[in-house]
């Protein structure tokens, strides 16, 4: 298989930690490529229409894109346990929040990135830190449980959110408002599979 790629990609992240998870790296070539919401990667359009990583291109099927197919993908190919039935609706809901953060944090990136700074909307940065701000809260109040419980892709992508936040926008200083989360997050980016996949400029 080859997995098209890019270092600091969140969502890359993901599938990298799966693999890790589910000792599958060997089995994946890794190709790089990036993009962006102007111009999609090049090499991937004829695979992904929407010119996105992460894609995974298999030898046996059409190629596999967004983080969370391929992330169930890879599970089921292991035969693993990050999608467990006794919770799976949980575990799902959680995954949608960790990936819900970080299409926020992606926005605030490309507005300070992409953007010409006389078109910069404040007020849409400022709308999309509120989303990121109550899903903390949410996490803090609700999840810490499911957190602390077995490892499953929920956590993966709450970890991996979490860590863009800090990566992207660390001045904000969210750790500070939700130390809970923010130990947990310590805790759990010490596991090897985080510290082999972390964001490289």
């Amino acid at each position: 298989m080859r997995l098209y790629y890019s270092a600091t990609s969140p969502y890359v992240r993901k599938v990298m930690v799966v693999l890790h998870e589910t000792d599958q790296l060997k089995d994946v070539q890794l190709i790089p490529a990036s993009g962006t919401p102007l111009k999609g990667a090049e090499q991937l359009l004829p695979k992904n229409p929407l010119g996105k990583v992460p894609a995974l291109e298999r030898p046996d099927g059409p190629t596999l894109y967004d983080s969370r197919v391929i992330c169930r993908f890879l599970n089921a190919r292991a035969g693993g346990n990050l999608y467990p039935t006794a919770h799976e609706w949980e575990t799902l809901t959680l995954e949608a929040t960790g990936d819900g953060i970080l299409d926020a944090a992606l926005l605030m990136t490309y507005e300070t990135r992409l953007r010409p700074e006389d078109k910069r909307f404040d007020d849409w940065v400022e709308g999309q830190w509120a989303k990121i701000e109550r899903s903390l809260a949410a996490l803090s109040s609700r999840w810490m449980s499911h957190l602390n419980g077995p490892l499953d892709i929920g956590q993966i992508a709450v970890a991996c959110a979490l860590d863009y936040v800090d990566f992207r926008h660390g001045a904000r200083g969210w750790s500070s408002r939700h130390p809970e989360l923010a130990a947990w997050r310590d805790d759990f980016v010490q596991r090897p599979s985080m510290q082999h996949t972390g964001p490289v400029e």
